[in-house]
């Protein structure tokens, strides 16, 4: 709901649980006076207080009077250059070479329903779900205008907003930074959360206090990267799972980024997040606008929990656009780990007759399969079937696929281009770069120019000719390497501060006509696992390979640290062989199927090898996959230990929206000779229920199993595992 109250120029966005609030003062600057739980019928700028501070500058609109200072005050969205010195969200290059920007509030409109935005992701809902509102202010001496976009989902707590800037003169002006969001808060008593690690341990968890000047997370590698993802986090220094309020912050942005907050002088802290400003500059001509990425907030008073189940809920509802929306996912099998590049029709063939008979419902062709791919080093780009390894081409494979009852996916690379392939002898220049120098690799391979629509039409050209010959049901969407030589033939050398973005906008429409004319097809997104697992990478691609590493035991943490925002159902997750191929652990496997349940579920693994026994479990898992579906991919999701302390468990929590029935997975850690008894106390229950247990004689109460706990069988053996079904009693 948003309250306009249009005489104090005062305006308050409300949820269900918080409000939101800016007000327009005297010399019209847009301050940023609340963000919390829900407060009605205040003007929140009381809170704000005024004071002569040296070295602090004043408008020149303040005249004489000292006490006025835009270093101190809470803005909504920061300036540049006229006495902040602070972080600023824009940064303008004018035509006399200046580096200035003072936004002034100049109106507003309010729309019903959520503002659209060209090219980029954003949350969607119907009319009569939300409501906008847009701030226009202006920077008269620049003659540069201003959008601020505020779209409300009251009934998931959800803000989600985006800037526009328009360039009203008549001479050329240059985007040096615009940010998406800028929170300013009057206290740092907080913590800052961020999400980071590597390849291979995606997303960890890492808490900090505030301190005095800046800390930041970003990316500069073109891709959001496995190091550092655009999902933040302030909270209350003591918030938890449960308690303390909490500031939740997502960038739906898949390229460079930056969240840094900074704590000023005076005890104020700020958050800004949007493009990174590194190798950035946006060129507009008179007339001209740039749209910065949409950020998506959430303030949770009653801590990290439900933030993280609103959030779930919204991407579910508002953000995914999925082929199986409001049914099931098929279980799939990929070869990769059982074949790598060596395969052929009949061997893959084997690998999909094995699969079906357990249950398995999908089979995914991986890597090699085109081109005279045999090794990581050759024909990217080339994505016509090879015939030698697939004599009849896919119609044949896909053929034999689908007799045995099962669906076909397949992998392409679409971004990249080997130097030994025909499209790269063909168009060199095609590829990202810098004129003059040697480019460097990764993976053996180059980046292709996707800013320009000359390669992206190619490309989608050829995509077309491979997911139109045959039914496919999935496309697995790779990329794997960072970008450098960050250069384009096609731009002159003052615009080249455009090529990042450019590139990630040429994505973004690529994935867009595959979703236009592919709707059937179901895309996974990859980056070598996790390393663009973010909100607009979710919009196009409804599910993301979560990481690289498939082990039981650090997918604990991975998919712990990921569930912060993103939703199980988003997060692709495979039982692998062991020893593991990345840390060569030996882990049950039952408990790779507990762990990998709670994602987009499926095996990567040669199941010819199997025992008699192993595949008895596969079977059963893929039934209880089946049958707990609903309640993994749409359930309320409850984090009940942490894998990053010290414990004896990992514990989470999936439970129904009636709070009727619930799923508790449990694995262990290693074993000693002297196990210590555990009791697990629940979440999300209702306390009046009783619920059955394993659907045994077994009963306890809600109240029982949320205040006292359930007593944890004792286990033997290193890394096992064990799920507990309740279901409440008619």
């Amino acid at each position: 709901m948003i309250v306009l109250d249009q005489k104090n120029r005062i305006f308050t966005l409300h949820t269900q649980n918080t409000t939101y609030q800016m007000k327009a003062d005297q010399y019209n600057v847009l301050l940023h006076t609340y963000y919390g739980s829900r407060i009605d019928g205040f003007d929140l700028s009381a809170l704000i207080q005024y004071g002569d501070r040296s070295f602090t500058p004043n408008p020149s609109e303040a005249g004489s009077n000292r006490n006025y200072s835009l270093d101190v005050m809470p803005q909504e969205y920061s300036t540049c250059g006229v006495g902040d010195f602070r972080l600023p969200s824009i940064e303008l290059e004018l035509a006399n070479g200046s580096h200035t920007a003072d936004m002034r509030y100049e109106g507003f409109r309010l729309e019903k329903g959520k503002y659209a935005m060209e090219g980029l992701p954003g949350f969607y809902s119907n009319e009569d779900e939300t409501e906008t509102l847009v701030i226009t202010l202006k920077d008269a001496a620049a003659q540069v205008d201003m959008e601020l976009y505020y779209s409300v989902f009251e009934d998931y707590d959800l803000i989600t907003r985006t800037v526009r800037v328009v360039n009203q003169g008549t001479e050329e002006i240059r985007l040096c930074r615009c940010a998406s969001l800028c929170l300013d808060f009057l206290r740092t008593d907080m913590d800052f959360i961020t999400f980071n690690a590597c390849h291979l341990m995606e997303r960890c968890m890492d808490r900090g206090a505030l301190r005095s000047g800046i800390q930041s997370v970003g990316s500069v590698r073109g891709i959001s990267s496995h190091q550092h993802n655009p999902f933040v986090i302030l909270c209350d220094r003591g918030a938890d799972e449960d308690t303390g309020i909490c500031y939740g912050a997502m960038l739906l942005y898949s390229g460079n980024f930056e969240a840094a907050v900074e704590c000023s002088q005076y005890e104020n802290s700020r958050l800004v997040m949007g493009i990174h400003p590194y190798h950035f500059c946006w060129t507009l001509e008179a007339g001209q606008a740039f749209t910065a990425p949409e950020a998506a907030m959430i303030c949770s008073p009653d801590g990290f929990g439900q933030m993280s189940r609103q959030y779930h809920k919204a991407i579910r509802r508002h953000l995914l656009r999925d082929p199986y929306t409001g049914r099931r996912k098929p279980v799939l099998v990929n070869n990769w780990e059982a074949t790598y590049f060596d395969f052929t029709a009949d061997r893959l063939a084997d690998i999909a007759r094995e699969a079906a008979a357990l249950g398995i419902e999908l089979f995914v062709m991986d890597d090699g399969w085109f081109g005279s791919r045999n090794n990581d080093n050759c024909s990217l780009g080339d994505w016509q079937v090879n015939l030698d390894k697939l004599p009849g081409g896919l119609e044949a494979l896909v053929s034999r696929i689908k007799n045995m009852g099962m669906k076909f996916g397949i992998w392409m690379e679409p971004e990249m281009v080997n130097e030994d392939s025909d499209l790269y002898r063909a168009h060199p220049d095609w590829a990202l770069q810098v004129p003059g120098r040697a480019p460097s690799r990764g993976r053996g391979q180059l980046v292709l120019d996707f800013s320009r629509k000359d390669v992206r039409d190619h490309i989608y050209d050829q995509m077309k000719k491979v997911l139109s010959c045959v039914e496919i049901s999935y496309l697995k969407w790779d990329m794997n390497r960072s970008l450098t030589d960050v250069w384009s033939v096609t731009l002159p050398a003052r615009r080249q501060g455009e090529v990042y973005h450019r590139y990630v906008l040429g994505i973004y429409d690529l994935l867009e006509r595959l979703h236009r004319d592919y709707p059937h097809i179901l895309i996974e997104g990859c980056c070598g696992g996790g390393g663009r697992f973010d909100g607009g990478m979710l919009y196009y691609t409804p599910q993301i390979w979560c990481s690289d590493d498939t082990d039981a035991v650090d997918r604990l943490r991975i998919q712990y640290g990921t569930s912060f925002c993103y939703p199980v159902c988003t997060m692709g997750a495979h039982v692998s062989a062991v020893p593991n191929e990345q840390n060569g652990r030996v882990t049950p496997l039952k408990t790779r199927g507990i762990t990998a349940m709670s994602g987009a579920f499926g095996y990567e693994m040669d199941l010819g090898k199997c025992t008699a026994e192993e595949k008895m479990e596969i079977r059963r898992q893929v039934e209880s996959y089946k049958i707990y579906y609903d309640l993994l991919h749409d359930g309320d999701y409850y984090r009940l230990s942490s894998p990053f302390q010290d414990g004896i468990y990992t514990a989470w929590e999936h439970v129904s929206a009636n709070r009727r029935e619930a799923l508790v997975s449990v694995v262990y850690d290693r074993n000693g000779a002297a196990p210590l008894f555990g009791t697990l106390r629940l979440k999300g229950l209702d306390p009046a229920f009783q619920y059955q247990i394993n659907r045994t004689d077994s009963f306890y109460s809600g109240e029982i199993l949320m205040k006292a706990g359930y007593p944890l069988p004792q286990m033997k053996g290193d890394y096992s595992a064990v799920q507990i079904y309740l279901r409440a009693s008619e």
